[in-house]
């Protein structure tokens, strides 16, 4: 006599099987809490350096400043962004593909190539578009401009992978379009996006996904 099964597990089993295979699922949630620890990292760094530089206030003094203040400080913000983003990456690399080695799926298969191009393409646009409004005089926009085409870019990868990257995209844009209004305070538009919002979204996707759950 066949066993009895149960359609909704089976129902239930298929659609696992069906998200895996059109999804990477194996982002890591301590990726995004290491990513938002260097991006605070990286504002406290920034800011000592302008208020060194510039006196109080050295954030809006460089924005309204003349070109040739802005020149000046170019090389230091450029190698200040390539160092926070080589360090993001790195943080981001080594856990998600430990969770991909536990998942038992390739961290750059199909999948990730997939979710990497769709990341890149809008970051590499928003970061030349940034660097064209701060050296044509429309500095306070730049932070801005980070947060509305970097929320872009996760929007737009939101469909290779897990939904709450799309909530993340959103929040984002969200403060992107805020901080338009508000350019006085772009350096904790930047804390808050790129750090405190990593932070959270990093601990509620490890508590939901990765934390082992007692027997």
């Amino acid at each position: 006599m066949k066993p009895v099964t149960d359609p909704l597990a089976q129902l239930t089993e298929i659609r696992a099987i069906m998200e895996r295979s059109s999804r990477f699922i194996s982002l890591s949630g301590l990726s995004g809490v290491g990513a938002g620890v260097v991006a605070l990292a990286g504002v406290g760094v920034g800011n000592w350096y302008l208020n060194s530089q510039y006196g109080e206030g050295g954030f809006m003094r460089l924005m309204n400043g003349d070109y040739a203040s802005r020149l000046e400080a170019l090389p230091f913000l450029l190698g200040l962004a390539a160092v926070i983003i080589v360090l993001a990456l790195g943080v981001a690399f080594f856990f998600t593909q430990r969770r991909a080695r536990q998942n038992g799926m390739a961290l750059w298969g199909p999948l990730g190539r997939r979710l990497a191009v769709s990341l890149a393409i809008p970051l590499t646009a928003g970061g030349l578009f940034c660097l064209m409004l701060y050296l044509r005089g429309a500095a306070g926009l730049v932070i801005p401009g980070m947060l509305l085409f970097y929320g872009l870019a996760l929007l737009n990868a939101s469909k290779y992978t897990l939904d709450e990257i799309r909530w993340l995209g959103l929040t984002q844009i969200g403060l992107g379009l805020l901080a338009t209004l508000l350019p006085v305070w772009g350096l904790l538009f930047f804390a808050f996006g790129f750090g405190l919002c990593h932070i959270g979204y990093g601990l509620l996707m490890y508590n939901r996904y990765e934390r082992s759950r007692p027997a």
